[in-house]
């Protein structure tokens, strides 16, 4: 017996080691070290009988094709177009190359055979593992997003012809950048079948303010004020207008804040405005959108009578002359704005419009005081600065004296807001307060004669600085001019 098992186990061994060779020699036979086996893709790539290096080369020219690819972003109608490069898209397994190396070359004798076995009855398709750099892709879309986002335009009003006509607003799509960068990471690594593609991101509709119901309830005026510019020149007169139209036909909603320097917009040429004097260094220079400040200050004025909150306002830096001290309100590019929030709980609308020479600010809403109340405002001086009057030399004939600027006092001063029930006065209080600097008349008094003692005494009479005296020494030459000097 012991014998039978002895040659029954010798038996088994050399079946077993038969099957074994057989089994080495079929996966020597099938396999190449230096080649890819056959039945392997990498993606839609055939890459089976390649070497590494032709693998590699045929992949790199694929990842290159992906690049090319369009990839549209969409939020409601609007739509960004870019290529897959763009979203700095990298492939994160970047051996699988050399995966694809090893199959059927690495692992014990019977692994070989079962991944040599498995490709001849079936093809082997490895995916790439591509994803963007969410940096890159968050970027991307903040530096576009004023191009897919939408504003919403709130229903609003129009007046026309003394009645307000209601103007249905639109939506708006607001993109959410955060999320939607999650949205497309997933999309690449996960959906993306490799073609050109739309992902639609993450926003969110944003409704226009308002409806019909509460718009019709504007209808009272709160407060208007209006002021003359009879003596503006015409590039002065354009740029009232055109910043008053950029005003006019505002609807506030409660908790709404107004800026005269965003609605009128930055003043150039290309906005519509001229060059027209207006105050800078305390002087008058010549500058684009000069005499807007009196559209903010005839604003401003409609704005405290109709007791808005004001939330930004400054003086300027000389006294102007259509409104009273401490009721005007300067604006400048960069420097200054005029700001107010409706502080009322109904919607407010801004009427601006110019009619001859006179421009009009009224504020319309829904009037909660009472009847019999009323304010009024007072403007007092607390102190004043006489600059007098600078006399220069300059190169202009004997006897001339020209007026190179106008005097502007000084002054410091309040305005007072003033209460009134049934005509008494109930309260007083104190409103603001502003200061002006002071800018003394500039007369410039010509020398330029060929008598050089009489150009000499013009000039050290000049450096003087006393009127009578320099009167004095122009008498000869022009008692208009010395009259001139002393006025």
């Amino acid at each position: 017996m012991r014998k039978i098992r002895v040659i029954l186990s010798l038996a088994c061994f050399a079946v077993a080691a038969s099957m074994f060779f057989g089994m080495y020699f079929q996966v020597n036979a099938k396999s190449n070290d230096k080649q890819i086996s056959e039945g392997i893709y990498i993606e839609s790539i055939y890459i089976g009988g390649m070497s590494q290096e032709e693998a590699e080369a045929t992949l790199a020219e694929y990842i290159s094709e992906l690049n090319n690819k369009k990839i549209t972003f969409t939020a409601g109608d609007r739509q960004l177009d870019f290529v897959a490069s763009e979203l700095g898209i990298s492939v994160a397994n970047n051996d699988i190359v050399k995966e694809a190396m090893a199959v059927g070359k690495t692992g014990s004798l019977l692994t070989r055979y079962k991944d040599l076995r498995d490709l001849k009855h079936g093809d082997l398709v490895l995916d790439l593992d591509i994803r963007i750099d969410s940096e890159v892709v968050t970027s991307l879309l903040n530096d576009n997003i004023s191009k897919i986002d939408t504003k919403a335009v709130n229903n609003s009003l129009r007046r026309e012809n003394g009645e307000f006509i209601y103007v249905e607003g639109t939506t708006g799509i607001s993109v959410n950048v955060g999320p939607s960068v999650a949205l497309i990471e997933e999309y690449i690594s996960d959906e993306w079948n490799r073609d050109d593609a739309v992902i639609e991101l993450s926003a969110q509709i944003v409704e226009p303010k308002g409806s019909e119901a509460e718009l019709a309830q504007v209808k009272d005026l709160l407060g208007g004020y209006h002021t003359n510019f009879k003596t503006s020149v015409a590039a002065r007169i354009t740029n009232i207008n055109v910043a008053t139209s950029r005003i006019n036909g505002t609807v506030l909603y409660p908790g709404d804040e107004f800026s005269v320097n965003e609605t009128i917009l930055y003043r150039n040429k290309e906005n519509g405005y001229e060059k027209a004097g207006s105050y800078e260094g305390g002087q008058t220079v010549q500058t684009y959108g000069g005499g807007v400040c009196q559209v903010s200050t005839t604003l401003y004025n409609a704005v405290i009578l109709s007791e808005l909150e004001i939330t930004d306002r400054r003086s300027h830096s000389m006294t102007v002359a259509y409104v009273p001290l401490s009721m005007d309100a300067m604006i400048a590019d960069g420097i200054q704005d005029f700001k107010f929030k409706n502080n009322t709980e109904y919607p407010i609308y801004l009427e601006g419009y110019t009619e001859g020479k006179d421009l009009y600010f009224n504020i319309y809403g829904v009037e909660t005081r009472p009847a019999n109340r009323t304010i009024e405002f007072e403007s007092v001086v607390i102190s004043s600065q006489d600059p007098g009057t600078t006399f220069v030399a300059a190169e202009l004939p004997v006897g001339t004296v020209t007026q190179t600027q106008s005097k502007h006092i000084g002054y410091k001063t309040q305005l007072w807001k003033i209460v009134k029930e049934d005509g008494v006065v109930v309260s007083r209080d104190l409103f603001n307060t502003s200061s002006y600097k002071s800018s003394p008349k500039v007369l410039a008094i010509g020398i330029a004669t060929d008598n050089e003692n009489l150009r000499w005494a013009i000039y050290n009479a000049i450096a003087t600085g006393d009127a009578a005296t320099i009167s004095s020494a122009l008498y000869a030459v022009s008692p208009e001019a010395a009259a001139a000097v002393m006025q």
